[in-house]
């Protein structure tokens, strides 16, 4: 069957010979190809190392001259609200598809994948278009190629070119010179070495952690990473939780440790607004983690004073405005944490 469009999901961290088995398939029966790259405005990570313009880059080098019949949208990740994913992947399908001068009403769209575990429910999320269901060529993953990128052993940087395209590798050694591959190796031996000290568990440890959403006068508080992983960006406070504590007590003290807050703990007990489990089974590269947060407001009033200690580097009240700027700023799943609270105050 031939199509007037073919839609292509992924990450493409980095894009592989894989993916582009998967593009070639498509161009052959299809006018044009929309390549949907997720994960778009996130912060960097050893998962997500790469823009998605920068992954633009790769995907387009890879094909030459069949690149002119790619159409490329960027998504942004919506970790707890599927809908809104689904209605972006909708929106910019509809905008692909109207922007080559076709109607999606006279259009035949298919939508291309390999359902291969549970991670590829999405290719179902679609009824409104023809599922083509196919396997990748043979090889490495993203998950192993990203390993042995960050691997200084120049076998496994083989392994790397042997299974990306030649203009990918090249961009990806170009990559390796970079200051931001250097942050990103060392917060990648960090998550390995922290991964090995669990090595001896009788099973997988999930770990609990809680973090705290301060809302005061239309700011919040923020508090920037001062060791791995994800030194330097900005996160909401919050740490593992003791023994011997609650997770609302765990939640005050790891608020006030790392940002010393000048308000008495009766005062932000009494400010307790809202709690929510964020537990998406990959929002931590450190292995599960399952985060309560605690969301505490002050409709207004002068900020109160407040300064980095503990394990922040830095601590500072950001407007609103500001924070839902910072997505590619924040750790984690932390923007999302945010926006859950802000959207439902």
């Amino acid at each position: 069957m031939h199509y007037d469009f073919i839609a292509f999901i992924g990450r493409f961290e980095p894009f592989h010979n894989g993916h582009l088995s998967v593009v070639q398939r498509a161009l052959q029966t299809c006018d044009r190809l929309i390549v949907l790259i997720g994960s778009s405005q996130s912060a960097r990570s050893t998962r997500n190392p790469f823009s998605s313009a920068e992954r633009e880059v790769m995907l387009r080098a890879a094909l030459g001259r069949d690149a002119d019949r790619v159409i490329v949208r960027h998504i942004p990740d919506h970790l707890y609200n599927e809908g809104a994913w689904q209605a972006d992947v909708q929106r910019n399908v509809s905008d692909a598809v109207t922007s080559a001068g076709k109607t999606l009403a006279d259009a035949r769209i298919g939508l291309i994948g390999h359902e291969k575990d549970e991670s590829s429910w999405y290719l179902h999320a679609f009824p409104q278009w023809d599922l083509i269901d196919v396997a990748f060529a043979s090889g490495l993953s993203a998950t192993e190629l990203r390993e042995h990128l960050f691997s200084q052993d120049d076998g496994a940087l083989r392994l790397v070119e042997a299974n990306v395209p030649t203009p990918v590798f090249e961009t990806l050694l170009a990559f390796r010179k970079t200051k931001t591959f250097a942050q990103l190796a060392e917060e990648f031996r960090h998550i390995s070495d922290y991964k090995a000290a669990w090595a001896a568990a009788p099973y997988p440890p999930t770990f609990t952690t809680v973090d705290a959403v301060v809302v005061h006068s239309g700011h919040v508080l923020l508090v920037k990473r001062g060791a791995q992983p994800g030194k330097g960006l900005w996160a909401l406070p919050g740490g593992f939780v003791n023994q011997q504590e609650t997770l609302l007590t765990a939640a005050l003290r790891e608020l006030k440790e790392e940002t010393r807050i000048k308000l008495p703990l009766p005062v932000l007990r009494g400010s307790l607004k809202g709690q929510r489990v964020f537990d998406e089974p990959d929002r931590s590269q450190r292995g599960r983690t399952i985060t309560h947060a605690f969301y505490f407001e002050f409709p207004s009033g002068d900020l109160p004073q407040v300064r980095g200690a503990d394990d922040a580097a830095r601590a500072r009240w950001v407007s609103l405005a500001e924070a839902r700027q910072m997505r590619e700023l924040l750790f984690e799943d932390h923007y999302f944490i945010i926006e859950h609270f802000i959207g439902a105050a």
